[in-house]
């Protein structure tokens, strides 16, 4: 699972359209927008993209002035520990 949450700057008379291309990828969300154009974005993993490849894709979209990450968490689902046994009275 890879999780990155980024701040987009669009230049303000590209929003609209610049925004429903960013939500039109898969992966995608946008969770926030400022009057002056930014966007507060989460990538994640899909099962045909790596959140760093989509979020690559993300700054050739026309009117994208910056793209920063502000977070990132990775874990690797198939090494997560098994549930620990229950533990014996003592």
């Amino acid at each position: 699972m890879n999780i990155c949450g980024c701040l987009v700057h669009v230049a303000q008379d590209a929003l609209p359209v610049a925004r429903a291309q960013i939500e039109a990828l898969d992966g995608v969300e946008v969770h926030a927008q400022s009057d002056d154009g930014r966007l507060v974005v989460v990538v994640e993993d899909t099962d045909t993209a790596f959140a760093s490849d989509i979020i690559m894709s993300l700054h050739q979209i026309r009117g994208v002035i910056s793209l920063t990450i502000n977070y990132h968490h990775f874990e690797d689902l198939d090494q997560r520990p098994s549930p620990a046994a229950p533990h014996p009275e003592t």
